[in-house]
């Protein structure tokens, strides 16, 4: 099981994520595409790290936008698996 990760240790952690913030307890970032199928596009890519990783995100999408929280729940709260996908989903968006 993942262990929930420190305030301090979430803050470092954000430092080094462009676009994410801490929301509600959870990682957060919102990322917008040229379109819906960019969108959609970089959600696939997402979703198969994701089940690589057995660890899968709450997103929303709307046409272009892609909304997305990262959190533990067996942990309940951030744990490293959940700032490794946000890494990876910021490759993933380029």
């Amino acid at each position: 099981m993942a262990t929930k990760l420190t305030g301090d240790e979430i803050a470092a952690a954000l430092a080094g994520l462009a676009g994410w913030t801490l929301v509600d307890g959870k990682l957060h970032a919102e990322f917008k595409f040229a379109d819906f199928n960019a969108a959609f596009g970089f959600m696939t890519r997402c979703a198969l790290v994701a089940e690589q990783m057995n660890h899968h995100p709450e997103w929303f999408n709307v046409w272009n936008t892609v909304r997305v929280d990262l959190s533990t729940h067996d942990a309940g709260g951030v744990t490293q698996k959940d700032v490794d996908l946000a890494t990876k989903m910021n490759q993933i968006a380029g």
